[in-house]
């Protein structure tokens, strides 16, 4: 990666970070609404934007989880093994929409993590959990699937990493 891709990965970081600082309350537990996670659809135009997605997830949890360790292995996880399914069912559509509800669905799916990491550390009801954080997940992505357009339209995502 060249520096340019380094320091765009460093901003995604922060954007995260602040996002789900300021957002806390919602950002995490068995209702969450995370909505930093809509930066996970920088990856459909580029994956090298997983560094910095990655990162946020991480310095977020490290700073702002109750849950420790945990959230550092189950939330960081939850994060790696979605973005990389996303690639893996992705690799032969072209258009960013469809990739970005392929995206959200993978983050759904693997929200199983987080229920499971809650059942672990407070004794949360894995399945009610499932389902609450995948909601959580499908609410705030499809919600940033017209924003991310937006901005691609504008900012040219593609591009900014090449």
């Amino acid at each position: 990666m060249k520096t340019k891709d380094w320091i765009l990965n460093a901003i995604i970081a922060a954007l995260y970070v602040v996002v789900t600082g300021i957002l806390v309350p919602i950002s995490f537990g068995a209702w969450q609404f995370r909505v930093g996670e809509m930066l996970n659809h920088l990856a459909v135009f580029h994956k090298k934007y997983i560094v910095g997605i990655v990162a946020g997830v991480f310095i977020s949890n490290l700073f702002f989880s109750e849950f420790g360790a945990y959230d550092l292995l189950f939330g960081v996880g939850h994060s790696i093994l979605s973005l990389l399914l996303m690639l893996f069912f992705t690799r032969n559509q072209h258009n960013p929409r469809t990739k970005m509800i392929i995206n959200t669905l993978m983050f759904a799916v693997m929200s199983f993590l987080v229920a499971w990491e809650l059942n672990i550390v407070v004794a949360a009801p894995f399945w009610f959990t499932y389902l609450t954080v995948a909601v959580g997940e499908l609410v705030v992505m499809s919600l940033g699937i017209p924003l991310m357009e937006y901005l691609d339209k504008r900012l040219h995502f593609s591009n900014a990493m090449k």
